[in-house]
């Protein structure tokens, strides 16, 4: 196991987010991952195993919580806007293109779920990151967070919205969706990974309605030149397969695809080896350490 530092830095707008940076035994500056989490997760569940592999294998590597999350900064608690998450991803990038043994042009993204899908857009944006890995990546805001809904129920979220700015405008404070239980493949990982650090389970009604207008897909086509991998599994019940191999086609080259057997959740622990050897393959392909 490589020693970690704890780290912070701080956004465009003023917040500070923590992290750790992981530096691998090197005596020239060499190549750098930012690593980011899902919706809502902090960086102790489950990145940790990631970031220890990369740096084995010769990459600085910084894992940090999203504003709102775990130990960064941020109000309301538990709020996800994925575009401040891309924008902070990018102020994440600058931090570690400034660390010592770091060269800023050799910059990479992993990022898992919902930040599967920033990656994407912050690789498409971005042209200081020169290699991108995206694993069970979120593609359609939309379609991963209706999934299995009638339309009835979407229209009565949909007004759930509307009724939760006219409350904040109001004064009141955000109204949460409640933490999943235990007994879903989501609750039962939730509860497992989430045990024992800062995850608090729940989030703002607001980060759903957020989430339901973010579409990653859209930019995916816009990723070259920058080597895009994808990390997808056979069973993914959280972000559709459908969506990533169809996403996938409308990426251009240089690209690859692996497909893992196993759910959603079984890339941090089950196949864990076999998702960051594929990601270290790509890395090491396009930016060698």
């Amino acid at each position: 196991m490589n020693p970690r530092e704890e780290v912070s830095f701080r956004t465009t707008d003023g917040l500070r987010l923590a992290g750790w940076l992981y530096r691998p035994e090197r005596t020239q500056p060499g190549p750098a991952i930012v690593l980011t989490h899902g919706t809502g997760c902090v960086k102790e569940m489950g990145l940790a195993p990631y970031a220890e592999f990369f740096c084995a294998a010769g990459y600085t590597c910084l894992v940090y919580d999203h504003r709102n999350l775990g130990a960064s900064e941020g109000e309301p608690r538990a709020e996800l806007d994925p575009w401040q998450q891309v924008s902070d991803m990018r102020d994440a990038l600058t931090f570690l293109s400034m660390q010592d043994g770091v060269d800023p042009q050799k910059l990479g993204l992993w990022g898992t779920s919902y930040a599967g899908g920033h990656v994407i857009v912050a690789a498409a944006m971005d042209r200081r990151v020169r290699c991108v890995v995206a694993v069970v990546p979120t593609l359609s805001g939309y379609r991963s967070s209706t999934i299995g809904m009638s339309q009835e129920q979407i229209d009565t979220l949909v007004a759930s919205f509307a009724d939760d700015r006219m409350a904040r405008m109001r004064g009141e404070p955000p109204r949460r969706q409640k933490p999943t239980p235990p007994g879903s493949e989501t609750g039962d990982w939730l509860h497992a990974f989430g045990a024992g650090t800062l995850y608090r389970g729940d989030l703002t009604l607001r980060s759903k309605e957020l989430r339901m207008s973010y579409e990653p897909v859209d930019f995916i086509g816009r990723i070259a030149p920058t080597p895009f991998l994808m990390v997808a599994v056979t069973h993914d019940e959280r972000c559709p397969r459908e969506e990533q191999l169809s996403g996938f086609e409308r990426a251009q080259e240089p690209k690859r695809m692996v497909m893992l057997e196993g759910g959603h959740y079984s890339v941090y622990d089950k196949i864990l080896t076999e998702s960051a050897q594929a990601a270290v393959d790509w890395y090491r392909a396009h930016l060698p350490a």
